[in-house]
């Protein structure tokens, strides 16, 4: 549509000075961000957990992220880890305490910034030891970290991103720029399933995600209600990911005494891929942590993911399809 534009302007500048060739017009191209093949730069990489609880909804600042993942925390809750780098909005929240889990994640993405607004103390060193720009809430000022007046504890610890990354710009902080994390975008395969919806289970919470052919993505529920971020929209990525992912106790846990989970997400395994209205049956690779995942059709060619915004549900329990038939009337499966 940009280079569109262009010609246009410059075949409309010649008509008006009444010249009759028209010049060699190099195509011009947007700049579009390696971890969500969208319009954007490729910037630093800020990594955010945000709270998924229903208090804790509307979620501020998601409709910027790159990439979003949804984890399993204590009592079979989800908690977000949210990836930003085409764009960093002023605010993201309610920011909530890391994970395990979050180490593993990250690692593929290189030394990114990495937000939160504390951990279990055991965890602390381990985080402190990881290949990430530790910025947590424990050693910023309130400015940065901020509390949200309309909202209660602990769902009211709101980020000004904006402010943490000029931070991040003064010190000197070294972090990794947006680079390929083993995905590429690209046209949609053949095959596939039409689908009409999906849900996704964790013990204590449900996603759902429907296809809006007018938006072209997949707009999505959490525990049954429209997920709505504070600005009014509907929340939603163009490709959906469902990694099967083996989820085990590990050896932390929180003040009220849950075992923590551990989504291990280095290895190998199955799951989906979900864009343009379908459903693509899929396998996922990622050979150790400071690689990125790749995913692959059944027959081992790569997928590529449509260009937006990228969500990942990380979940052990298999989702339930709702498929279009070629009659048109939707079909139920798992």
């Amino acid at each position: 549509m940009f280079y569109k534009r262009s010609v246009i302007a410059v075949v409309s500048i010649f008509l008006l000075t009444g010249c009759s060739a028209l010049p060699t017009v190099a195509p011009i191209y947007a700049e579009r961000n390696v971890l969500s093949g969208r319009e954007g730069t490729n910037g630093p990489v800020l990594a955010v957990k945000v709270d998924d609880t229903n208090a804790a909804h509307p979620q501020i600042g998601l409709e910027d992220a790159d990439v979003v993942y949804i984890e399993q925390v204590e009592g079979g809750l989800t908690r977000i880890a949210a990836i930003y780098s085409s764009v960093i909005p002023q605010r993201i929240g309610p920011v909530r305490s890391a994970r395990i889990s979050d180490i593993e994640i990250l690692n593929q993405y290189g030394r990114v910034a990495f937000a939160y607004s504390g951990a279990q103390k055991k965890l602390l060193p381990v985080i402190a030891a990881a290949n990430l720009q530790n910025l947590g809430a424990q050693a910023q000022p309130p400015s940065i970290y901020t509390t949200d007046p309309n909202r209660n504890s602990p769902f009211a610890m709101v980020l000004r991103a904006d402010l943490l990354m000029a931070k991040v710009i003064e010190k000197n902080y070294q972090i990794t720029t947006a680079n390929n994390v083993g995905w590429s975008f690209g046209d949609a395969p053949e095959g596939g399933k039409l689908t009409e919806s999906v849900i996704m289970h964790w013990p204590a919470t449900r996603y759902s995600a429907s296809w809006s052919e007018s938006e072209s993505r997949w707009l999505l529920s959490h525990n049954s209600k429209s997920n709505v971020a504070d600005s009014g929209v509907i929340l939603g990525p163009t490709t959906l990911a469902i990694q099967m992912v083996l989820i085990t106790d590990s050896e932390y846990g929180d003040k009220f005494g849950g075992v923590t989970p551990f989504s291990q997400t280095v290895g190998n395994g199955r799951g989906f891929i979900l864009r343009d209205g379908k459903t693509y049956a899929a396998l996922w690779n990622r050979a150790s942590e400071g690689i990125g995942t790749t995913w692959t059709l059944t027959d081992g060619s790569e997928i590529k993911f449509a260009p937006g915004q990228i969500w990942v549900a990380l979940t052990d329990k298999e989702p339930d399809f709702t498929y279009i038939t070629a009659s048109a009337k939707p079909t139920k499966t798992k």
